[in-house]
C-alpha cells in the first residue's frame, strides 16, 4: 500500500512540475511575442456609410510627430494594434515604445485607446491612459515621441 501511495505521489509531482513548465513558457511566449490573435491588417477600407448621427466616420490614423511623422493608416473594423513588434499595425521604432504598447479598437462610429500594459505609458491629451477610453477625433495619443491622431 505504501508503495502504491509512493508512486501516485511521486507521479503527481512529475504532472505538477510539467505543468509549471509549460505556463512558464507560455507566459515567456505571449511577454516576448504577444498576443498572435491580437494581428490586424488594419489597411482595408471601412464599407458602409457614416457612422453616427451627421458626424463623420473616423476614418485614418495619422502620425503627426516623431520619426513616422506623415503617415496615414486608412482604418477598418479591426483593432489597430502599436507598438515595437512587427506585428503591430503601426510599428513604432521609439525607445520608449513597448513591443505591444497599445490598441485601438472600433466599437460601432467609436474608437477606444488601451494600454497594454506598457512601461512608459501611454498618453491621450497629457492624460495617462489606465482604463480603456474613447477618442474623439483629432485628439493627441502619445507613445513615447510619436504622436497620433485619429481624423474622419
Amino acid at each position: 500500500m505504501q508503495g502504491l501511495v509512493l508512486q501516485l505521489s511521486r507521479g503527481l509531482l512529475l504532472v505538477l512540475l510539467w505543468l509549471f513548465i509549460y505556463l512558464t513558457l507560455r507566459a515567456l511566449k505571449t511577454d516576448v511575442f504577444g498576443n498572435v490573435g491580437m494581428r490586424s491588417g488594419g489597411r482595408a477600407e471601412r464599407r458602409g456609410g457614416v457612422f453616427g448621427r451627421g458626424a463623420k466616420a473616423i476614418r485614418h490614423l495619422v502620425v503627426t510627430q516623431g520619426a513616422l511623422a506623415g503617415t496615414r493608416i486608412t482604418l477598418s473594423e479591426q483593432p489597430v494594434l502599436l507598438g515595437r513588434a512587427d506585428s503591430c499595425t503601426l510599428v513604432i521604432d521609439d525607445d520608449y515604445a513597448s513591443n505591444q504598447h497599445a490598441r485601438l479598437s472600433p466599437h460601432g462610429p467609436d474608437w477606444f485607446l488601451e494600454d497594454l500594459g506598457s512601461t512608459n505609458g501611454t498618453y491621450l491629451d497629457r492624460t495617462r491612459v489606465t482604463t480603456p477610453v474613447k477618442v474623439a477625433a483629432g485628439t493627441p495619443i502619445r507613445i513615447g515621441k510619436t504622436v497620433i491622431e485619429l481624423r474622419a
